[in-house]
């Protein structure tokens, strides 16, 4: 997955077949309409950024990238 997008004020690309896999955690259980999976990963450029997939009441409905500060990729992975 590959999408464009802006944070802290610079447009930038993630890419999950670039990066490096750095976490994962799923919230909720299989056929839970609020649960979801994410996945964090680490660019060449030392960037995070979050792809999340869930049911239709999480956070994520369909298929995202949410980008990361370095503080919030050590929360995520504490």
């Amino acid at each position: 997955m590959r999408k464009v997008k802006t944070f802290e004020g610079k447009r930038r690309t993630y890419d999950t077949e670039k990066s490096t896999e750095v976490a994962k955690r799923t919230i909720g259980e299989f056929g839970d309409s609020a649960g979801y999976e994410e996945i964090l990963y680490q660019t060449k450029q030392g960037l995070y950024f979050v792809v999340g997939l869930g049911g239709a009441d999480s956070p994520y409905p369909s298929e995202d990238i949410k980008p990361l500060t370095k503080s919030e990729a050590a929360d995520f992975e504490a």
